[in-house]
């Protein structure tokens, strides 16, 4: 019996937070264009917007609540149905000083959950992540202790936000089940399942059908693969029956070589592997449904 939903949801992640805006123009920097690429993605099938900000002087990750309050707005004000989802995943980063291991060196960003959450209690959109993850990410490490994670969940359970809890790995979901058993995660947990991030999980049917086996009863989930896998860990999810992630955060090209024009581009991708599995695109008022979020405050 094919697990294929009968509709599926599609996560537009817009910008993210990695230091590549010179590397395909189309990547959002400013809240305005943020904020227009959130609407050019719910017009081609997007029903979920993941938001990061960036400075718009250096385009580099930024944690300013202001950057996110006018992302927001322009995105209410337009009158959109897209369900916001904004990262807390920045603030999380730590690479020991050169001299001393226990000093942060160049680049670290580690805070506290009180700072990290800010702009989600402010701001109090339907989802919010949450990252179950301490790893190796890349060259430097990203830190969320367990007493971290638990004190985020209280905030934004405390804020009425819905985690997406994103798991880059078996233990990390492990972790997040533990979560949920406590009490910490509210009603039907969300999952995203995080594929092929050096040195996360490898983005491979057989690596989605793990870590999906290992999530709680009743349990929602999409994932995502990123680079040229991004694509065809779509198709495998909508195959296993979880949901699609997809955009600039993740994945700079079309095909080979071919830069992605705009993240609408990546949605319509998207669209075209979930119809031709058998899927329907859900609207963003199924995919509320469908995560059992409800309207943002």
């Amino acid at each position: 019996m094919s697990v294929i939903n009968d509709k599926t949801v599609i996560t537009c992640a817009l910008t993210g937070g990695f230091d590549n805006a010179h590397m395909n123009p189309a990547i959002p920097v400013t809240p305005e264009q943020i904020a227009t690429s959130a609407l050019e993605a719910e017009r081609a099938g997007a029903a979920v917007a993941h938001i990061h900000v960036r400075d718009p002087k250096t385009t580099k990750a930024s944690m300013d609540p202001a950057l996110y309050r006018e992302v927001v707005q322009r995105i209410r004000d337009a009158g959109s149905s897209l369900i916001l989802n904004l990262t807390t995943g920045a603030g999380g980063r730590y690479i020991p000083g050169d001299n001393d291991p226990l000093s942060p060196g160049a680049g670290s960003t580690l805070t506290t959950p009180a700072v990290r959450v800010q702009h989600v209690d402010e701001l109090r959109p339907e989802v919010c992540t949450l990252d179950i993850a301490t790893m190796n990410f890349g060259e430097h490490v990203f830190m969320n202790t367990p007493g971290h994670l638990r004190e985020m969940a209280t905030r934004i359970r405390d804020a009425g936000v819905k985690p997406e809890l994103e798991v880059f790995e078996a233990g990390h979901a492990r972790l997040a089940t533990k979560m949920v058993e406590d009490g910490l995660i509210d009603g039907t947990p969300m999952f995203q399942l995080c594929l092929g991030i050096p040195w996360g999980a490898p983005a491979t049917a057989q690596t989605m059908a793990y870590m999906a086996s290992l999530l709680p009863p009743g349990a929602v989930w999409s994932a995502f693969g990123i680079s040229r896998m991004q694509f065809p860990m779509a198709a495998q999810a909508v195959i296993l029956g979880g949901h699609v992630r997809v955009g600039l955060e993740d994945n700079l090209y079309m095909d080979r070589g071919v830069l992605a024009p705009s993240n609408a581009a990546l949605v319509e991708r998207a669209v075209t592997i979930v119809e031709s599995l058998g899927s329907k695109v859900a609207t963003p008022d199924e995919a509320r449904d469908i995560f059992k979020v409800g309207k943002a405050a």
